[in-house]
């Protein structure tokens, strides 16, 4: 799966798949919930799935979180059978403990959970002023049509980082990445709730209530919205949806974008003048865990909507072959193939050349396709494919397979899960010559021909492996590309004794030169304290893992770690000039939570913009590590005024 697709596998709580034979038991009590996890749930979370969170981790979530990945999450056709109050049961028996029983490092104090519930009423703004655009906005996931994350009028200085504190923060659901015009932000989360608060204080301007998304808004100035302001959010369940970015009233809905069940919007929308380009993913892979599943059939695609109408005016699959029957499972079910090439990040934008550039997940099956694993460019205006580059062939992948498999999905051989999940980055460099900087999570970064899609230079900077690798983005600013490294599962190897060690992980941020991808320099990830751990007894959960988007200002790259750490790095050097672990306290946030403890920083990283800088702790759930279902929006200031 691709790096966006850890995320997927995070939210979902991949071991309950295991559930999907269940049927109902009309369970009501925490011991019911106990028998059908004993049944059904334990093989995967206790050892069985690589990507599935163990006990302690599933006890830091909420009850809702379990319950949402079940009916509206990765886990929803395997949960097929399951009554709601069957997953209520479920949910209760895992979450009544708490963090607050588990076990911890000698030394470092566990904070408790806090959680946002009903009765915790939304901090209204007093006044809602106009929203007026500055400089120093970040408006859209990649700041810019190159998507290249380099934010050049801050409002403050690489000086100035080392006194960054926390002004507010905000208890929410990890989400999409914050954007921000003037003095408004805006920011979905996987609750369900699309907030506009206001970027100085944290207080809200307007909320909707039924947007489940981790995609980040992008906010434009537009003649269809009647303030002037228009943003546009993709939902998980593959439609988009335009409000006036001043009142939040809703402007448009789209059609389904996909037909396929299982198909989300994980990418976010790009705007290319009077249209929106959404990519398209799926969690097909989770539901090929499934006996009862009859993979596969989903094809990622682009389609591109009318702005000002939310109508399709094309789209494009990203695989190009026909589909035809593998083989006949022993249920008499039907494997089918080629499919997957899933488009988890967002496109960027080529608009002297006219094109836009997407990069592609796995294979599903072992039929061969040229879809997968891919660097496409396309034309804007027809969806026509102008050229492809296909990185790592028969990359066929789906979850759970393994010795004790009884699915019948599982391709044959299994390929590395090598696909890509961070957006491309179109680099000028001296003389005007352009190449595009692709990063996969073998750990290869790729340098590519823009008109051609010729290969000219890779690099391997990470170990690579299924979780990353390069997990969900690379920056740029004018002369380097910063490359954030993962290398998830060698860090996880290193941690288990006798797991027989392969080649050392290469955790850390590294700066490459975009004419011949050369490495810079590179800064390892710091062994750090972290505040969150596994079960008494077991080995800790905390991991250095870098796999979230950087943020770049003049001088300096912003990034974040699964071990909750965020970090300044001087851009020429690589030196460390300010860190702070939003693991190592609790928050008191401005919608009423006492005591909000932080997580793991991954997704779509942090945002820089009119002084202030930006960051989820904890975002999209990070189940692997550092998550409890909740977690929280960190606003920093230089010295936090």
């Amino acid at each position: 799966m691709p790096s966006a697709r850890n995320w997927l596998s995070s939210l979902a709580l991949a071991g309950l798949a295991a559930m999907a034979v269940l049927g109902s038991a009309q369970a009501q009590t925490p011991a019911a919930g106990a028998a059908i996890y004993e049944a059904r749930c334990k093989a995967c979370h206790e050892g069985g799935v690589q990507r599935a969170p163990d006990r302690a981790a599933l006890a830091q979530r909420t009850p809702d979180d379990i319950v949402h990945a079940m009916t509206g999450g990765i886990m929803t056709p395997m949960a097929q059978g399951l009554s709601d109050v069957d997953k209520q049961a479920v949910a209760t028996y895992l979450t009544m403990a708490g963090p607050q029983a588990q076990g911890r490092p000698a030394g470092i104090e566990m904070p408790r959970i806090a959680v946002k519930g009903p009765s915790t009423p939304d901090p209204r703004c007093a006044a809602n002023p106009p929203i007026r655009a500055t400089p120093g906005d970040w408006a859209s996931m990649g700041l810019d049509a190159r998507s290249s994350r380099f934010q050049r009028r801050p409002g403050l200085t690489a000086a100035d980082l080392p006194r960054l504190k926390v002004k507010w923060s905000y208890a929410m659901t990890g989400g999409g990445q914050p954007t921000v015009v003037g003095d408004w932000l805006f920011v979905t989360n996987r609750s369900g709730r699309f907030y506009a608060l206001d970027a100085q204080t944290g207080c809200v301007h307007w909320s909707v209530d039924d947007l489940v998304s981790r995609t980040t808004p992008m906010v434009i100035r537009s003649p269809i919205s009647p303030s002037g302001w228009l943003t546009v959010v993709g939902q998980n369940d593959r439609l988009v949806r335009a409000f006036d970015a001043q009142t939040g009233k809703q402007l448009w809905r789209s059609a389904e974008l996909e037909t396929h069940p299982i198909s989300v919007l994980t990418g976010s929308p790009v705007i290319a003048g009077d249209r929106l380009l959404v990519p398209i993913s799926s969690i097909e892979e989770a539901a090929a865990m499934s006996k009862s599943y009859a993979c596969c059939t989903f094809r990622g695609s682009l389609a591109a909507l009318d702005l000002a109408t939310g109508k399709l005016l094309w789209k494009t699959t990203m695989i190009p072959e026909p589909a035809r029957v593998v083989r006949e499972k022993d249920t008499g079910q039907k494997v089918t193939g080629p499919a997957g090439a899933a488009i988890w990040a967002a496109p960027s934008l080529d608009l002297k050349r006219g094109q836009v550039y997407v990069v592609t997940g796995d294979s599903y099956t072992d039929v061969d396709t040229i879809g997968p694993d891919a660097v496409l460019a396309l034309d804007i205006r027809t969806g026509a494919i102008r050229w492809r580059r296909q990185v790592t062939e028969r990359d066929n992948f789906v979850m759970g397979c393994g010795p004790a498999s009884t699915s019948g999905n599982c391709p044959t051989p299994m390929g590395p899960d090598y696909d890509f999940g961070a957006t491309p980055i179109l680099m000028t460099l001296k003389g005007g010559k352009q190449v595009l900087v692709a990063g996969q999570k073998s750990g290869i970064v790729y340098g590519l021909n823009p008109d051609t899609g010729a290969l000219v230079w890779k690099t391997q900077v990470g170990v690579g492996s299924a979780l990353g690798g390069v997990e969900w983005g690379i920056g740029a600013n004018d002369t380097h590309v910063f490359v954030p490294i993962a290398d998830f599962g060698p860090l996880m190897a290193e941690m288990r004794p006798g797991s027989g060690r392969g080649p050392a992980a290469r955790a850390g941020l590294y700066a490459l030169n975009p004419a011949t991808g050369a490495i810079v320099w590179s800064t390892p990830a710091p062994r750090a304290p972290c505040v969150y751990a596994s079960d008494k007894g077991k080995p800790s959960r905390c991991v250095r893992s870098q796999s979230a988007a950087p943020a770049v200002i003049p001088g300096a790259v912003l990034e974040g770690g699964l071990d909750g750490w965020f970090r300044a790095y001087d851009a020429g050097t690589g030196k460390i000039l300010w860190e702070d672990s939003t693991t190592s306290r609790t928050y008191d946030t401005v919608n009423g939570v006492k005591g909000q403890p932080g997580g793991g920083i991954d997704g779509m990283g942090p945002t820089v913009a009119n002084g202030m800088v930006y960051v989820v702790s904890g975002n999209n759930g990070a189940a692997r590590v550092g998550s409890n279902g909740v977690n929280v929006l960190l606003a920093y200031s230089v010295d936090g005024k």
